[in-house]
């Protein structure tokens, strides 16, 4: 009998993870419920095959690649899958179109092994379920929902316009910090070209005409000096940063309070506060409007938050569902979100239109991200310049007092 290993909560909201034996998923799901636990994921146990022996025939035609899945990879399929599901094609020739279409990918890997469980019996959200590199917990469910509702080109549609949109949100954002980035990083090669460049034969100059330096231009110099003898410091200082902040967060304390450290930053903060709640309020809308259970709905949006405050606010929304109350109660008092979110879901339940409350206000806040992005671009373009004309200023100056020293004693 197959083995399936499955995460649920118990009564008290507490976390449990264990195996059960069972015939298929549906039996499976049966027998946790009858323990009093309610899933919030369930996955087949894997069966090695014999020694030498090979289980599918498909690993023949996969191919070695490196990296993850592509997201925009996986738009795109979602998207040519919604479409030829709407034209009537079976799920099993709907896949081999893709698979076969598709580059050698760890998308079209995955692929090749749903095809073959398919083929096989296997459900397609099941099929799924056995790569979460791909296919994450939100993706599986709602193919889940569609197949038990028998509106999988439906719900393929709306996951496919889920996918877009928050590709798109991750453009904007990701586009807006190209441009600074650049700047930084050819400010950083330029200052220190003229620290291992430039000034040493200011120094040596200095030298030769005995000139008394000012205390700016000693400085200076010393700087140039630290910087020519141990340059390789500068790269290794972000990569310190990088490392520190990771070890920081294996503790759950720093992780917290990183995350909270994040959302105080001026302006930034509001832009990650803002591109949280879109994803959030988006992905929760789009769950339920496919008839993912509630409960499992916030579970997935939880996970998707990707900030432990906001997975915090989100877990207390859970309880409070479990325990009969409203989304809006917790939303209130946990005072992340803006009173006109908590206002449309208060009335999205009333109204027993949730769903489409929560995507207008994903739809408010994607353009609430987008102004702020073009905000705090026109915002960092004259504070770089001004910074770097400062620090160049500096410089000049500092070379430049000695030298004006220089010609007046030779004038006199």
């Amino acid at each position: 009998m197959p083995t399936f290993k499955f995460e649920a909560l118990d009564t008290s909201g507490q976390e449990v993870k264990d195996s059960v034996d069972a015939t298929n998923e549906e039996e499976a799901s049966q027998k946790i419920k009858a323990m009093g636990y309610f899933v919030t994921k369930l996955t087949a146990a894997q069966v090695k095959g014999k020694k030498g022996q090979k289980k599918k025939t498909g690993k023949s035609r996969k191919t070695f690649v490196l990296g993850g899945v592509s997201q925009k990879m996986l738009c795109i399929f979602t998207r040519q899958f919604s479409t030829l599901q709407d034209a009537g094609l079976p799920v099993l020739r709907s896949l081999r179109i893709l698979e076969k279409q598709m580059k050698p990918s760890a998308l079209k890997n995955s692929l090749i092994d749903v095809v073959e469980d398919v083929e096989s019996g296997s459900t397609l959200s099941e099929a799924l379920g056995r790569h979460p590199k791909c296919f994450d917990r939100l993706y599986v469910n709602m193919v889940k929902a569609g197949e038990a509702g028998g509106a999988l080109e439906v719900i393929l549609q709306r996951l496919a316009e889920f996918k877009e949109k928050s590709q798109s949100l991750k453009r904007k954002v990701v586009g807006a910090m190209v441009y600074p980035s650049v700047v930084i990083m050819v400010a950083v090669g330029i200052l220190t070209f003229i620290m291992v460049s430039i000034i040493p034969k200011f120094k040596k100059i200095f030298e030769e005409f005995g000139l008394s330096l000012p205390q700016a231009t000693k400085i200076l110099i010393d700087v140039s000096d630290w910087v020519a003898s141990y340059w390789y410091v500068i790269p290794l200082f972000p990569l310190g940063v990088y490392l520190l902040i990771k070890l920081i967060r294996l503790t759950k304390a720093g992780n917290y309070a990183l995350d909270r450290m994040t959302l105080w930053i001026p302006i930034v903060g509001s832009l990650v506060e803002k591109t949280i709640v879109a994803r959030t309020m988006r992905t929760l809308g789009t769950l339920i409007s496919s008839g993912v259970p509630i409960l499992e709905a916030l579970s997935i949006v939880k996970d998707t938050a990707n900030n432990v405050v906001f997975e915090r606010m989100f877990q207390r929304v859970l309880e409070s569902i479990r325990e009969g109350d409203t989304i809006a109660d917790p939303l209130r008092e946990a005072r992340l979100v803006d009173d006109m979110v908590v206002n449309m879901v208060e009335v999205g339940e009333e109204t027993g239109d949730l769903d489409t409350m929560l995507y207008k206000v994903a739809d408010f806040y994607d353009e609430e991200v987008d102004t702020l992005v073009k905000s705090l671009i026109s915002l960092l373009e004259p504070i770089m310049i001004v910074f770097l004309g400062g620090v160049i200023g500096a410089i000049v100056i500092s070379l430049f007092l000695p030298l004006i020293k220089l010609l007046e004693g030779l004038s006199k």
